[in-house]
């Protein structure tokens, strides 16, 4: 889902806080998003699958609302917005974490490890490179918002999550991550912080749940 549907490429250019300041800020706000994420999937682990579906639904549509809304993405209201869908999400997640943690811990477990991994990488990457990616954020943002589309449908119809559409969000999240990155290092000021730490966030889950839907067909 990430930078999701619009981005921040382009967007107003005032004086530039260092690249590791900026960086402190984004990766502390996706931590605590993070931290939300958790609680909502424990507070929601016996939610019926039902309710559960809706919740992510809303969550979905929070993030679409981000992207068009531009006080979503600053300020107090936008660091509100971002722990509130981590929350939201969450509860969403949490009957379906709770089901893998009963029926197949190896793949949670293999699942966290990939995303970390793959996180560090796609950070790393993106960090180091010396090209400028900001023109992929668009094209890419909208194909993993096509197929997150596609699933949601399938999803919504329940004949479950197909691995090529599984891979196919792997793919999109890992190369947006590098796009996220490398907009941090060379062009992002303080007022994209929050948008890029959503992007990551979303990216960061997206890894996760493609992961375990693909080791737990192992």
């Amino acid at each position: 889902m990430s930078d999701l549907y619009g981005s921040y490429a382009g967007s107003r250019a005032p004086a530039r806080a260092s690249t590791m300041t900026l960086f402190g800020q984004v990766m502390f706000l996706v931590g605590i998003a993070i931290a939300f994420l958790a609680v909502g999937t424990i507070v929601g682990r016996d939610l019926a699958f039902g309710t559960a579906r809706i919740l992510s639904f809303v969550a979905f549509g929070m993030v679409l609302a981000q992207s068009f809304v531009a006080p979503l993405r600053h300020g107090g209201i936008g660091i509100a917005w971002l722990f509130g869908f981590a929350l939201i999400l969450g509860l969403g997640l949490g009957p379906v974490l709770e089901f893998y943690v009963q029926s197949d811990p190896t793949a949670v477990t293999q699942a966290a490890g990939g995303t970390a991994l793959i996180t560090v990488g796609m950070g790393a990457y993106g960090t180091a490179t010396s090209k400028d990616l900001a023109r992929w954020i668009r094209p890419l943002s909208y194909a993993l918002l096509g197929v997150i589309a596609i699933s949601l449908i399938a999803w919504l119809f329940g004949s479950g999550g197909s691995p090529l559409i599984s891979f196919a969000v792997l793919v999109l999240s890992s190369l947006i991550l590098i796009v996220d990155f490398n907009y941090l290092r060379r062009q992002a000021t303080e007022d994209d912080v929050i948008w890029i730490a959503t992007g990551i966030f979303v990216s960061i889950v997206n890894i996760f749940l493609s992961l375990l839907n693909l080791f737990g067909r192992s």
